[in-house]
């Protein structure tokens, strides 16, 4: 009971709140939390969430929120923050996988087994145009995850590239 207001009152007071969020999200988009007047008193919103409707601090300017990632000064794991192990009837944790499947395996097998030659050569094509406009270190990274995949596809888009396939195999 919320003191000073009549019972009956009171509660379409707790309905309001519970709709509010939803609300401001509709009317506002899911960025309505970075407006200032929404803002949390004294806390910052900082969910790495970029684009969409009303964006009003910036859009993070150049950060990048994705991670891993090879940029200075952007986010990174910190294992400080790793869930803790505590028994339930055995040990729960985080672990790394124990199947043999590998990041490389799935896609491996779409370029041997799914892909028409004509596919490859549209991906090819598809991914050439904006990697080339890349810088030269995230050219080679890529290019050696799609080495990793299958040797002809990582050498075919090199050579669309124009990025010599060398030094992307390291």
């Amino acid at each position: 009971m919320v003191p000073g207001i009549e019972p009956s009152n009171d509660k379409m007071l707790q309905g309001r709140l519970f709709s509010y969020p939803d609300t401001h999200r509709h009317r506002l988009g899911k960025n309505y939390e970075q407006i200032p007047i929404n803002c949390p008193y004294r806390a910052r919103v900082n969910a790495l969430v970029r684009d969409g409707a009303a964006v009003v601090n910036g859009n993070y300017g150049g950060f990048v929120n994705y991670e891993p990632n090879s940029h200075p000064g952007s986010a990174k794991e910190d294992p400080s923050k790793a869930w803790s192990k505590y028994p339930v009837s055995g040990e729960v944790g985080r672990y790394a996988y124990s199947h043999p499947n590998t990041y490389y395996e799935q896609p491996r097998a779409l370029w041997e087994k799914v892909l028409s030659e004509t596919d490859r050569e549209h991906l090819i094509s598809n991914l050439s145009g904006p990697l080339s406009g890349a810088k030269r270190d995230i050219q080679e990274g890529f290019l050696a995850h799609c080495y990793k995949v299958h040797p002809d596809y990582g050498t075919r888009l090199a050579k669309a590239v124009g990025c010599p396939m060398n030094k992307a195999k390291m």
